[in-house]
């Protein structure tokens, strides 16, 4: 299984809103970047990613889960980008923040430290059981 990392405008779409959303989830679509809409091609059901706050928070405040593989994204007219369905798994014991993140010398690699503006992104088995640790401090 891949994990990956979803960012999120809180003020657009919140953790809060993805939980009320059940198992039913909600597709993750908008994305305009061709990286990132490698990684959602790359997302197969099952994988798990984090969800960040970005912007207002700027943390790690939860865990998500493909649902549905990539399919064209209907916000689209040019026809060039897809999207997922995620659902909500749980929320961390507590957020990590950004500045935890950067703080961590293990996490140094991270993409999120690296490449900030990327919205979706991948996270390797160490990094996601390195913030998984941070979250239950």
């Amino acid at each position: 299984m891949a994990h990956w990392l979803y960012k999120s405008e809180p003020d657009t779409w919140s953790w809060d809103q993805q939980v009320a959303r059940g198992g039913a989830g909600e597709h993750w679509n908008g994305v305009r970047n061709f990286l990132a809409r490698k990684h959602l091609q790359a997302m197969k059901k099952g994988d798990q990613g984090f969800f960040y706050h970005s912007n207002q928070g700027k943390a790690i405040v939860g865990i998500v889960e493909v649902i549905r593989e990539y399919y064209p994204d209907h916000t689209d007219e040019t026809g060039r980008f897809g999207m997922v369905d995620l659902a909500a798994v749980r929320a961390l014991a507590r957020p990590v923040t950004l500045e935890e993140i950067k703080q961590e010398p293990r996490l140094s690699g991270m993409v999120l430290v690296n490449n900030s503006r990327l919205s979706v992104q991948p996270v390797t088995d160490e990094e996601w059981a390195i913030v998984i640790e941070l979250s239950e401090q």
